[in-house]
């Protein structure tokens, strides 16, 4: 009964799960608790959002693009002037623009953000929208799509229900988007997606760079939320970074919110925060919740082995009850020193 301890079961694991946390955290990914590095062991599918995500995040005005009677500093001026009052890392950039080309901008108390899809804003007296071409379509009618290349994404407006013309930028793919997908799939995460609102043709370009193998675009949050609680291989983890992420973040099973220039709906919502700007960490998370979970597992079972050989020596009475105390005592020391490999060594984790 002294060697029969469950004690290796009890504690091994909760040591290996803490020490995970621990050696997640030295490299800058908070985990939310030891059945997050669990799930993230097992996972299948992975989805990413694109801007801020597979993307640089930091987008470029390429062209300003006016239809008559407008200008190009007319345009740029109403459209940055109603972009103030989005959140959207493209409207920060069309501002950032328009000040650098010394613009002057306009502010008005009637805005409203349309999550997702613009904004609609009252500028010297006339009414702007800015946004995806299709909200954009609502208030001017037809609105003929702009020439893009590759990797490039419209924003349209229109004033007073007329066209008024669209600004380009371009938001180029990480560097390393590729070599992150690429791991993913040595880790056994075979299946991922991409869930965006940009427009198809751009979310298409960006998947192409990076490997992923199935792409939903022109999407509103609720539809990332439904593509995401379809997804039949489980368990699937979602990666974003804006506060329209923070629906479907909070809805997969492993909800992985980049944290570093993020919102923070998304990283309440998120069950991992990546705290620096680096998808990789996506990587390193999966393996580190796969080497814990495996540690754990060996921890438990090295204890259980002992025991049960304690259990079998005692059986024919070679073991006196004070040493099986003590033995005891060593079979949840080793289970705890196993468990504790889970910290790892060094600062570096295996690409």
């Amino acid at each position: 009964l002294v060697v029969a301890t469950p004690c290796p079961l009890l504690i091994a694991a909760p040591v290996a799960f803490m020490g995970g946390m621990s050696r997640s955290a030295r490299h800058g990914i908070i985990v939310k608790g030891g059945g997050t590095l669990e799930q993230l062991s097992r996972t299948k599918a992975i989805a990413f959002d694109k801007t801020g995500t597979l993307s640089v995040g930091t987008p470029t005005v390429v062209a300003v693009r006016p239809e008559a009677p407008f200008s190009e500093d007319e345009l740029l001026a109403m459209v940055a002037s109603a972009e103030q009052y989005s959140s959207h890392v493209l409207a920060a950039s069309i501002v950032d623009t328009a000040q650098d080309r010394g613009v002057s901008l306009v502010s008005t108390d009637d805005a409203k953000e349309h999550a997702t899809d613009g904004v609609i804003a009252t500028i010297s007296g006339r009414q702007v929208v800015v946004g995806k071409r299709a909200f954009v379509a609502q208030h001017a009618g037809e609105v003929p799509e702009a020439m893009l290349v590759s990797g490039e994404l419209g924003v349209y407006a229109c004033v007073d229900g007329v066209l008024a013309g669209s600004i380009i930028l371009t938001d180029p793919v990480r560097d390393n988007a590729a070599r992150v997908l690429a791991r993913l799939r040595t880790l056994g995460v075979t299946h991922t997606y991409m869930l965006t609102g940009d427009a198809r043709s751009t979310a298409e370009h960006v998947a192409r760079e990076a490997g992923i193998t199935e792409v939903h675009a022109e999407l509103l949050p609720q539809d990332k939320v439904d593509i995401v609680q379809r997804i039949p291989h489980r368990p699937v983890a979602m990666v974003g970074d804006g506060v329209n992420d923070a629906p479907v973040l909070a809805v997969a099973d492993v909800g992985i919110a980049m944290g570093a220039r993020g919102a923070t709906a998304a990283s309440d919502s998120a069950d991992v925060v990546i705290l620096v700007d680096d998808i990789s960490k996506t990587a390193d998370a999966v393996y580190i919740g796969q080497r814990t979970t495996r540690i754990a597992l060996e921890s438990i079972w090295v204890g259980i082995v002992i025991s049960v050989g304690l259990m079998l020596v005692a059986a024919v009475g070679l073991l006196p009850a004070i040493v099986g105390a003590a033995l005891q005592e060593v079979v949840d020391l080793v289970a705890i020193v196993a468990a504790l490999r889970a910290l790892g060594r060094g600062k570096r984790l295996p690409h």
